[in-house]
């Protein structure tokens, strides 16, 4: 199924794009993911294309949008509250389209876009009027960019999570593997609800080396089975 163009509310200033991927009829399984671009490409990209099928696929009706600087084609990506408010706009936009019906509602995205997607977990008190996030997917979560000495804080902010969070991460990402992100939560009191689903020899982007004989199709249609599973199980949660 095609996906459905749409514009997300907003000023002129900050009005953008968006696009509606709907869940296979025959096995939607009653989730909406809101679904962010990384910092250097939008929501047309083809990982956030393909990940926005494959997920739709497997039942979850998914959002993707672009960010306002993506929007108008300037490379340096907005300040963080820019970002986060406009992710707040395509929750309230997604959430109140006329083809989505879904109950459970999960925010999201690849690099940069799983990041921004924690801060809008990390701060509820700013949340639209939507229902609050069942969970948070972060696919690829930039502690800091290659061969950076990792200034900025990047962290604070997990450890004091409290809504659900998957963060799938390969273990060649040069942005820091799995084992650096759970470093980087360990100790936190109490600690945050936050599972870390490793890729073996997966990079930034989940790519494997040929040299590992793996399939790089079946490596990202393992991951979207992770994905759906884990927000399945989180529907369950909250219906419980």
């Amino acid at each position: 199924m095609s996906p459905v163009a749409f514009q997300l509310p907003g000023d002129p200033n900050t009005t953008v794009a968006a696009a509606l991927y709907a869940a296979e009829p025959d096995r939607s399984i009653d989730a909406l993911l809101v679904f962010a671009h990384g910092a250097g490409a939008g929501h047309f990209h083809p990982f956030m294309t393909s990940y926005a099928e494959g997920l739709s696929r497997r039942g979850v009706t998914v959002v993707t949008f672009n960010f306002p600087y993506m929007e108008k084609r300037r490379k340096t990506p907005d300040r963080a509250p820019v970002l986060e408010d406009a992710f707040r706009r395509a929750v309230a936009g997604a959430v109140a389209h006329r083809h989505v019906r879904a109950s459970h509602l999960f925010i999201g995205g690849k690099s940069m876009g799983g990041r921004i997607a924690t801060h809008l977990a990390a701060s509820l008190d700013k949340w639209p009027e939507a229902p609050l996030p069942s969970g948070v997917i972060a696919l690829g979560y930039p502690l800091a960019p290659p061969r950076s000495k990792r200034t900025g804080d990047r962290v604070t902010h997990l450890r004091a999570l409290t809504v659900p969070t998957l963060i799938v991460q390969g273990t060649r990402d040069p942005f820091g593997g799995p084992d650096e992100v759970q470093e980087a939560i360990a100790g936190a009191t109490p600690p945050p609800p936050i599972t870390v689903l490793p890729i073996e020899g997966g990079d930034h982007s989940f790519g494997v080396l040929k040299s590992s004989g793996r399939d790089q199709a079946q490596v990202h249609d393992d991951i979207q089975d992770a994905v759906v599973d884990w927000i399945k199980t989180r529907c369950k949660a909250r219906a419980a």
